[in-house]
């Protein structure tokens, strides 16, 4: 888009899609105790030098000056998850605090790397940060591990991990960076998941496992991330109180699932080449009348998936049936369905399904049931 390169602009079916993921990612979080919070896209110039993201990513992000003061558009989220913590004390009965944001990121990327939705200025990322005891490091690193391997399952997903150490520009002390990187490595042997070390491609702050996702076309892609911080929580003095009564400073670990959620929707519409499985399929149903003298029925019926939550279209053009159906499947719709004079005199539907061809004839109630079992496979999560 010329008017903005880089910066993506969703159509109403991309929001459905887009939506239905951020819906997913919310309700596995909510279940593994993740307390969702929002944090400014643009804070003060003083709190990206503390973080140092001043000094190591100046060069990525958008600036401007308010009342005289420098401030810049956040390239991530860490910085606001550390404020939040910093609202209120803790205490070692607390820990781990797990804090997801669903936060809108921009990162001044050359323009020559753009890419569609792989590689954008503007972007949400799916972030969580976790403040825990040293002694809660592994098993903290492995509940992450396990719940992006049950993500990447879910929409079937190859992927290969790769653990990354110190870059050249880092900060904080070896004995840190060494105690960080043997704790990645023990939750992943203990796993006995394979990796491969990546030499020196680590954050700034902290060692990472990084999940690269492999498309439909072999590409990888780096996606989710679990990176373990010993600095960010010594620069902005965070504590608890523990057992004993005194202050300790906590270890954070800063994560993401799904990563950049514009390019995770990319891998997915080229992973399942635009036919998406039903419970995420931004049209579910197409509702095609033979004619315009079943249109009323057809409305009671698309009315009638609508009401239990079906996403559905009804085709109302004055086109030959055979057209309208053609043109569903070319939009890889996973379900025709088609009323005409027998439908309306039995009060029945005629399905077609994207997979399984002719499916026959059924009550509007026996179809809404069929779909309701691969419409929310997400809430059983």
């Amino acid at each position: 888009m010329d008017e903005g390169p880089g910066f993506p602009i969703f159509l109403p079916k991309g929001m459905v899609l887009k939506n239905l993921l951020l819906d997913y990612w919310r309700k596995v979080h909510e279940r593994e105790g993740y307390m969702e919070i929002s944090s400014p896209v643009m804070l003060r110039r003083e709190l990206w030098e503390v973080s140092g993201h001043w000094e190591y990513y100046r060069e990525i992000m958008y600036t401007t000056e308010i009342d005289d003061m420098d401030f810049a558009i956040k390239p991530m989220n860490c910085p606001g998850g550390m404020l939040v913590y910093k609202m209120q004390p803790h205490s070692y009965k607390e820990l781990p605090i797990r804090m997801g944001e669903l936060g809108i990121v921009h990162r001044h990327e050359k323009s020559g790397t753009l890419h569609g939705l792989m590689r954008v200025r503007c972007f949400t990322q799916d972030d969580a940060h976790i403040f825990m005891m040293r002694e809660q490091v592994t098993e903290e690193i492995k509940g992450v591990v396990r719940l992006i391997d049950e993500v990447y399952r879910k929409f079937g997903f190859e992927y290969h991990v790769e653990l990354s150490t110190r870059p050249e520009k880092s900060i904080g002390n070896d004995e840190d960076w060494n105690e960080a990187t043997t704790a990645l490595k023990l939750a992943l042997d203990e796993m006995k998941l394979p990796y491969v070390i990546n030499e020196g491609d680590g954050a700034f702050y902290g060692p990472k496992i990084d999940f690269h996702l492999k498309d439909s076309l072999g590409r990888t892609w780096q996606c989710g991330t679990i990176q373990l911080d010993f600095q960010l929580p010594q620069r902005f003095h965070v504590d608890y109180i523990g057992s004993d009564g005194e202050k300790h400073q906590p270890i954070m670990i800063h994560r993401v699932v799904f990563g950049s959620i514009e390019r995770f929707i990319g891998i997915l519409i080229e992973h399942y080449a635009g036919k998406f499985p039903v419970w995420l399929a931004p049209v579910q149903v197409k509702v095609l009348p033979v004619s315009s003298n079943f249109l009323n029925y057809a409305i009671l019926v698309a009315d009638k998936l609508k009401s239990v939550g079906v996403r559905c279209e009804l085709d109302t053009r004055d086109e030959k049936l055979g057209y309208k159906i053609r043109e569903a499947r070319l939009d890889k719709v996973p379900y025709t369905v088609v009323v005409g004079k027998k439908e309306q005199d039995d009060n029945t539907i005629s399905v077609r399904g994207r997979e399984d061809g002719d499916l026959g004839s059924m009550s509007v109630e026996e179809f809404i049931r069929r779909i309701a079992n691969e419409s929310y496979v997400c809430t059983s999560c």
